[in-house]
């Protein structure tokens, strides 16, 4: 991603083009202290003068909980110079190196509840001072609708007796969550953004976060951040706004100490208006895909439900097979299975989620009836055509699947960026 910066003196500047990262120009240049990315606006950048040169630094980041590194492709698009990633997975620790273009800084496997703040600061070479955003997201498996679904049955009950046009009376909620050990790693977010004395941060988890069971987990996070004097913004993104060909939908915390970040404008919609795209389709975004060269093997769906799977239409679920859908000669009885169990994407829709675990019949697949290829699943996120994933197949997919789409990232990142310079400017 290219960067612009304002070279030349008072009378006569300039604009010289040059990516993200350091760079040496004459001491004596006007100089302006911030850069502009295209359609990100301005993001801040850090100046120093070395033996007579003025040295040129994109804001610092620190990624934790950093996966296979779809937040940090994303502040790199936004133009922040991604100093460290973490991870306590090795697979995706491996996958972080074998990307070093995308992934310049460090890449480190080791348990966040075993570092400090000054750990981060001296892992990722900063100065005292010197400025730091730290982004992540804690995991998301406790809080998420998957988890809702090994829960007691009496949802899932009270859907089918509708289905079947019966009067039913829906169960309420416990409104307390089951217990997970990760829970707490939304505090060790941020115990490491205030040791590491973070300028701002990018917090980022799944929906459910938000469900009455789960809000309180957030809402301290919040209350603890404008408590410390960061200025928030909670922003509940959808990934196909962004740009990526997946309807993910994703919460995020932006907190900065200069100014509140702004919510990212929506770039595609559905129904573009003025200034936006419309929404990228699966057909699209794998398109230059499709070829013999890129197939895998085990793509090709057999067993049980592989005929099933064959006649099902695109874009839809299980359910075809199912009297409520009017099949003939029905198999299952509607809302017995999970969504995306025999999911088939439709070519003309963006994608639904791609899951982190998927069973053998656990969807999207491809609209012909295959699974679909790593390469396809990484298309859907937004990473870059080529990243390299590490591991076997079930391991690459569970990155994928774990991961933020990086355009998404990106918009999130460079609002916080953009907070930091507007609060310098307007000193």
């Amino acid at each position: 991603m290219a960067c612009r910066f304002w070279l030349g003196d008072r009378s006569a500047p300039v604009w010289q083009e040059g990516r993200p990262g350091r760079r040496r120009y004459r001491s004596n240049t006007t100089l302006a202290p911030q850069c502009r990315w295209p359609a990100l606006g301005w993001a801040k950048v850090q100046i120093q003068v070395l033996k007579g040169c003025v040295v040129i630094h994109s804001l610092p980041v620190i990624d934790l909980f950093a996966g296979a590194g779809g937040l940090g492709v994303g502040a790199q698009r936004a133009g922040a110079d991604l100093r460290l990633s973490i991870d306590n997975d090795a697979f995706s620790v491996e996958t972080l190196k074998a990307n070093p273009g995308l992934h310049l800084g460090e890449a480190v496997h080791a348990d966040v509840t075993n570092l400090h703040g000054t750990d981060l600061r001296r892992m990722a070479g900063l100065r005292a001072g010197e400025d730091v955003v730290v982004i992540g997201g804690a995991p998301c498996q406790p809080f998420s609708k998957a988890a809702y679904w090994v829960d007691k049955g009496g949802e899932a009950a009270y859907r089918r007796a509708r289905a079947r046009g019966e009067a039913a009376e829906r169960p309420t909620e416990a409104l307390v969550a089951r217990p997970d050990s990760r829970r707490t790693l939304v505090h060790e977010f941020w115990r490491l953004v205030t040791e590491s004395d973070a300028s701002a941060f990018v917090f980022e988890n799944v929906p459910s976060i938000l469900h009455p069971r789960n809000k309180h987990i957030f809402e301290a996070l919040r209350s603890d951040a404008e408590s410390a004097g960061y200025k928030t913004r909670t922003v509940v993104a959808t990934a196909t706004d962004y740009g990526a060909a997946q309807a993910r939908q994703r919460v995020f915390l932006l907190g900065s100490l200069e100014s509140t970040p702004d919510a990212p404008i929506q770039t595609h919609a559905e129904s573009p208006s003025s200034g936006q795209r419309s929404w990228v389709t699966a057909g699209e975004a794998l398109q230059h895909l499709s070829g013999p060269a890129f197939s895998e093997e085990g793509e090709t769906v057999e067993g049980r439900w592989a005929e099933h799977l064959r006649q099902i239409p695109p874009g839809m679920n299980y359910k075809f097979h199912t009297a409520w859908a009017g099949h003939p000669e029905p198999t299952f009885e509607t809302e017995t299975r999970y969504w995306n169990f025999l999911l088939k994407l439709s070519p003309d829709r963006p994608s639904w989620t791609i899951p982190a675990s998927p069973g053998p019949w656990t969807g999207p697949f491809h609209w012909t009836g295959r699974r679909l290829r790593v390469s396809e699943l990484a298309a859907l996120q937004a990473f870059p055509d080529g990243y390299q994933f590490a591991g076997p197949r079930r391991e690459k997919v569970r990155q994928i699947g774990n991961a933020v789409p990086s355009l998404m990232g990106e918009h999130m990142v460079a609002s916080v960026l953009r907070s930091l310079s507007a609060a310098r400017q307007a000193a």
